[in-house]
């Protein structure tokens, strides 16, 4: 897919240019990055070139990965990055993607990544198709347990040894999002298990 760009009130979500990777390289110092993601750490200025200037574009023309920075509308300035994997799951039948993220340390607690996620996941559902988005992550990772249930993801509960981080196996949170949670249509007819008292 030719890369695409979106904009919401306060953000411009692009993919990136070789000029972004220093900006890269600065957030992905803050240890938090690293330490729930599978960044490399240390972080280094080749790190982010390699992410800018190959894996990203590589993931628009693979369609494997749609990778956007988060950008401010009103001075550029880099706020976070924000992805769809596993987009082999979204031919039919399957219809689903992950959605990743992470937030530059300056800019965590004012909305933009939830923001950014908002448009992404519409993007998803009304342009690509997607009839289920999935989030994981590390559990006990607060910050991203609150971007992803103020985007709308329901939890859904806790996969053991999940996620496999510096050779340690952790337990990881998921949610999922369908259409139908923010009233839009899907395709596919479901049908839920009916809840019990």
């Amino acid at each position: 897919m030719e890369p695409i760009s979106l904009t919401t009130e306060r953000l411009v979500l692009r993919t990136f240019t070789p000029a972004d990777a220093p900006a890269v390289h600065e957030a992905c110092q803050d240890p938090d990055i690293p330490r729930y993601t599978n960044v490399p750490s240390p972080y280094t200025l080749e790190d982010a070139r390699v992410y800018v200037e190959e894996t990203c574009p590589a993931g628009w023309l693979e369609d494997s990965m749609y990778a956007f920075g988060l950008f401010a509308r009103d001075d550029d300035r880099l706020l976070g990055s924000m992805a769809l994997v596993r987009l082999a799951e979204l031919r039919a039948p399957e219809r689903q993607a992950e959605l990743g993220y992470w937030t530059a340390k300056p800019a965590r607690g004012r909305g933009y990544t939830v923001e950014a996620a908002r448009e992404v996941i519409r993007w998803a559902f009304e342009n690509l198709g997607v009839e289920r988005l999935e989030w994981y992550a590390e559990a006990g990772n607060e910050g991203s347990r609150g971007v992803a249930v103020k985007a709308g993801f329901r939890m859904e509960g806790t996969m053991r040894s999940k996620i496999l981080h510096n050779g340690v196996r952790r337990d990881a949170w998921i949610g999922s999002l369908l259409p139908s949670d923010i009233g839009l249509p899907t395709h596919t007819p479901y049908l839920p298990f009916p809840e019990r008292d």
